[in-house]
């Protein structure tokens, strides 16, 4: 997401972008999330990770998504309906240069808050593609434990996406669901995603125990929290990937995640 930088913030050169992505690769990545609807004025992500990574390693899984609708100035209007899912297939398709999508979430409600709108014709609509090949696996994104529920009884769910981190633990319940069944997660705003700060004296303190930062603590503690956890943080910084990365090397101890397990109050 952060690739093609933002339309509220400063753009990033396609050079530094593709060296980005590059790099990850280089340092190990073997899951990259992105999406048609990332883009900003200039660079659209997906562009970038085909200039960057085309023709794709094997180890490498490109997760997409689809359902949220934005105007070519950026604005999320809508989501999309049933009969205009296999268009946005098509269209990461086209971007990505593949004749087949690993993973494929459909994304519902936007960033509002998950539960309560049935999903079910879409997910259908959705796995049909899958079906015919379009699609490898299926992934479902902002949902609630009966959204996933209702998804599962169409097809199977490799892997989900929400909102969840050392500060915003609530959809801590959904988390060891997806453990129990074998399927992924894949935590979204893990580092606060710019509206939560990483400000907590518990944070720092384990921070400053293993000589880290309190992202990389943040990050540390969800692959530590749940063995299907898979970090998905964005950047467009070679130095900021760096970090991320490094992150995956601390070993967090029983003492460290009793410290940690408040904060979901305290956030």
């Amino acid at each position: 997401m952060q690739l093609p930088g933002r339309w509220a913030g400063p753009l990033v050169e396609r050079a530094t972008a593709v060296a980005v992505a590059r790099r990850a690769v280089e340092l190990g990545v073997r899951h990259i999330d992105t999406a048609a609807f990332y883009f900003s004025a200039t660079e659209r992500a997906n562009d970038i990770l085909r200039a960057a990574l085309h023709p794709y390693p094997e180890h490498l899984t490109i997760a997409t998504k689809i359902g949220p609708l934005r105007t070519a100035t950026g604005e999320m209007y809508a989501e999309a309906r049933p009969e205009q899912l296999r268009g946005l297939v098509e269209e990461n398709l086209r971007q990505l240069g593949v004749d087949a999508l690993d993973l494929v979430y459909l994304r519902v409600g936007r960033l509002k808050a998950v539960g309560g709108v049935p999903i079910g014709e879409r997910f259908g609509a959705l796995a049909a593609l899958r079906e015919e090949g379009l699609v490898r696996e299926l992934g479902v994104s902002n949902v609630s434990a009966e959204q996933l529920a209702e998804a599962r009884a169409i097809a199977p769910v490799a892997a989900v996406q929400n909102r969840f981190g050392v500060l915003d633990q609530a959809d801590g319940a959904l988390v060891d669901e997806c453990a129990a069944a074998g399927i992924a997660y894949m935590p979204f705003f893990a580092l606060g995603g710019g509206h939560t700060a990483l400000e907590n004296e518990s944070l720092r303190m384990v921070a400053e125990r293993h000589g880290a930062t309190a992202h990389q603590i943040a990050l540390a503690w969800g692959l530590a929290r749940s063995p299907v956890i898979i970090q998905i943080p964005g950047t467009s910084s070679l130095a900021h990937l760096e970090e991320n990365m490094a992150a995956a090397r601390i070993a967090l101890d029983e003492d460290d995640m009793a410290l940690l397990e408040p904060v979901a109050s305290a956030g």
